[in-house]
């Protein structure tokens, strides 16, 4: 008697060696163990100092960490040197689209990665740096640091809603192009009616969003974007038993189903392209104007900055 051969496939596992992997590979394992060593190292110490932070400032001198944590202390000192340091970096970014040879080193996007990691840890550094206390002329300089990090997160939304192909910025005729690629492929498919996907497709007329002020337009395009994931968790739960609802977090995890995975993704695609389209032009003119509002912010903290550390250097805090 013979034994018929195994049928089922074969998993075949291949290593990589390191120095093989692709740029955007190897960017995102930097970028991931950056960030996981900044939140440690930053939860740490927030977790260090505060004892010393809760402690209203009339009592911090009393405190065996005010040697240390004080904004002139040994540890405050050094944050305040790390975060200026980081600053610097950060404004490496606008710097590379002036200097062609800085602009020759890696991709614009996996630099804007790193501005905008530094971007959210800067602050939170200088914010150990003052030990929270935020009056007078380093207070200023830190309210407006607050207020470009706080433009610098709008900024990244905007740049994100306008479609790009590896080398550029998506024309106009090329998003409705593929946005028309995209309705084709989900009137192909017949696993989900025309009901199932009309609250993804139901979107405000051109004429509507043209009449809308340019605020008004950016935080209906922060809705929709907050709101596809809940639509297409809808969409999922239909397919879903109640045990596999609740391990795919009621439809916001992928379901394993394939099928439903690949109309998922063209829907997502098609709604996020459907939405960047309509808002095309207000986005557009609200990212020309937040150039015109984050330099000046930027310029305002740097002088900021060099004055209150000429004043810490003439004082001898260091």
């Amino acid at each position: 008697m013979t034994v018929a051969a195994s049928t089922q496939p074969r998993i075949v596992l291949r290593w990589t060696a390191p120095w093989k992997w692709s740029v955007d590979v190897r960017h995102r394992i930097v970028l991931r163990f950056t960030i996981a060593v900044t939140i440690l190292v930053l939860t740490g110490m927030l977790i260090y100092g505060l004892p010393y932070y809760r402690l209203d400032l009339l009592h911090r001198p009393q405190s065996p960490l005010d040697a240390s944590l004080r904004p002139g202390g040994h540890i405050g000192i050094r944050l305040g040197l790390l975060g200026l340091g980081m600053f610097f970096l950060l404004f490496l970014y606008p710097i590379r689209k002036r200097w062609s040879w800085l602009g020759r080193i890696g991709k614009t996007r996996h630099w804007l990665d790193f501005h905008v990691l530094l971007g959210v840890a800067a602050p939170i550094v200088i914010t150990l740096h003052s030990s929270f206390k935020l009056g007078g002329l380093a207070g200023a300089a830190y309210w407006i640091m607050m207020a470009v990090a706080i433009s610098g997160f709008v900024g990244r939304y905007l740049y994100a809603q306008l479609p790009r192909t590896v080398a550029a910025e998506l024309t106009l005729a090329e998003m409705e192009a593929e946005c028309a690629r995209l309705a084709d492929q989900l009137r192909q498919q017949s696993l989900l009616t025309e009901e199932d996907l009309t609250p993804l497709m139901r979107l405000p007329s051109r004429e509507t969003i043209a009449k809308m002020s340019l605020v008004s337009a950016l935080a209906r395009s922060i809705y929709f974007d907050c709101a596809r994931p809940f639509q297409v968790s809808r969409l999922r739960r239909k397919f879903l038993t109640s045990g596999h609802s609740a391990l795919t977090l009621w439809g916001l995890l992928t379901s394993g189903n394939e099928q439903l995975e690949s109309i998922i993704r063209v829907i997502r695609a098609h709604s996020w392209m459907s939405t960047k389209l309509l808002f095309w032009a207000r986005i557009r003119s609200l990212f020309h104007l937040w150039h015109v509002v984050h330099r000046p912010f930027s310029y305002g903290f740097v002088v900021l900055v060099i004055v209150h550390v000429s004043i810490a250097l003439l004082f001898g805090y260091f």
